[in-house]
């Protein structure tokens, strides 16, 4: 499975509601860190295909989701489950710190 991209429109039916948990993508297309860690992220969904959804969201063009989820820097990666977030990390990480995060919870 391929990332999907969401917007404040679509963050509630995307995210909130899935009957999967999610990990969310807050990045920017300036963002050189965002950039590096696209194609982990790639991957990951790849790789967890069925069990996970990878979401993106861009927080240039979509200001109310990560105000709402209190991001303040990118990249940020938030793991919903049950529309809620059970967890999170800020940063460019190694995919095995992103692989491990979803492991923990899944």
């Amino acid at each position: 499975m391929e990332p999907i991209h969401t917007s404040d429109a679509n963050f509630e039916k995307d995210v909130l509601k899935s009957a999967t948990p999610v990990l969310v993508d807050f990045w920017a297309e300036w963002c050189g860190p965002c950039k590096a860690l696209g194609p982990k992220l790639d991957e990951i969904a790849k790789e967890y295909g069925g069990k996970l959804t990878v979401a993106k969201v861009d927080i240039d063009q979509n200001k109310e989701t990560p105000t709402t989820y209190g991001v303040r820097g990118v990249p940020t990666l938030a793991l919903f489950k049950d529309g809620q977030i059970i967890d999170q990390i800020v940063g460019n990480h190694p995919k095995e710190n992103i692989t491990a995060l979803l492991d923990k919870h899944m």
